[in-house]
Parts: structure tokens; C-alpha cells; sequence
């Protein structure tokens, strides 16, 4: 048990690093100060990042991602009910922070931060991983389309929140 925590804790190091990006331009960026067309459209594709990020997760499952790169890591493999939950929780969460973007709460807007960071590193990591692992590495699939998704996010993200940060309470 001890084993499986210490992997969970190092192999998803970087999602923590992303957490860390995420909070800081959720308060550093501000509220959201688009239109309404431009919001629709920022909702329109997280939903589609989120649908994407599904599919991601659904192959890495189906192709053993919980066992390989924790291995790849010299850490020991996580249980399959990690994985699992710990993938559809972020699911719901992202979907709840979607709603809560169409209703401009500033602190919705972690998540979807978030989930544009993770999407743009899967985009990156996993063509990465496929090389060092000298073939198809699980999730490989899926990356180009959910870093893509990523860095259309990301970037849409920037465009409807405002530059000056005001007071997290006034989300």
C-alpha cells in the first residue's frame, strides 16, 4: 500500500505541477470578460477537450497505461480502481467547471486551466513515452488530438478572461 501511494505521488508529479500553473492563472487572469458568442464557443470546446480527454482515458485504460508507466518509472504498478476513479473524477469535475464557465464563476475556471495544461502535456508525453518505449505506449492514439485540443483551450481560456486579476471572492 505504502508502495502504490509513493507511485501515485511521483507518477502524477507533473499533473501537481500543472495544479500549481492552473491556480496561479486562475488568480493572475481574472474573471471572465468575454461575450456570449465567445463564451458558447470556449464551451463548445471544452466539452470538446473533455469528450477527447474520455477517449484518452479510455484507451490508456484499455491498453494497460496504469501498469506501464508507472514500470517505465521503476515504481510499481497502480491498481486499476485508482486509475479508473481517479480519471472519472476529474471527468465530473471538468464537466461541473463547464457548467460553471457558462455561468462566468471565476473559480470554475481552475479546472478547465487544468485540464488545457494536462491535455497539452498528454499531447507531448505520450509520443515521448512511444519512443523511449521503442513503439506504441498507451494513450498514444489520442495524444496528437487531446494536446491539440490542449493548446486550442488554453488559448481560448486566455482570450475570455481578463488580464487584471481581481479578488478570487468576486467569482
Amino acid at each position: 500500500m505504502v508502495e502504490e501511494l509513493r507511485s501515485i505521488l511521483i507518477g502524477t508529479a507533473g499533473l501537481s505541477v500543472a495544479a500549481v500553473i492552473a491556480l496561479f492563472l486562475t488568480l493572475a487572469r481574472g474573471t471572465i470578460v468575454a461575450s456570449e458568442p465567445a463564451l458558447a464557443a470556449a464551451v463548445r470546446l471544452a466539452v470538446a477537450a473533455v469528450v477527447v480527454q474520455a477517449a484518452h482515458f479510455a484507451e490508456e485504460a484499455a491498453t494497460g497505461f496504469h501498469q506501464r508507466f508507472p514500470e517505465l518509472l521503476g515504481l510499481v504498478p497502480w491498481s486499476l480502481r485508482f486509475f479508473v476513479v481517479f480519471n472519472l473524477v476529474w471527468l465530473v469535475v471538468w464537466a461541473l467547471s463547464i457548467w460553471g464557465m457558462m455561468v462566468r464563476r471565476r473559480s470554475a475556471l481552475f479546472a478547465l486551466w487544468f485540464l488545457g495544461l494536462a491535455c497539452m502535456a498528454n499531447g507531448l508525453a505520450h509520443p515521448l513515452l512511444a519512443i523511449r518505449a521503442g513503439g506504441y505506449f498507451p494513450g498514444l492514439a489520442t495524444a496528437p488530438l487531446v494536446g491539440v485540443l490542449g493548446v486550442m483551450l488554453f488559448r481560448r481560456l486566455l482570450w475570455i478572461t481578463d488580464a487584471g486579476a481581481a479578488p478570487l471572492s468576486a467569482a
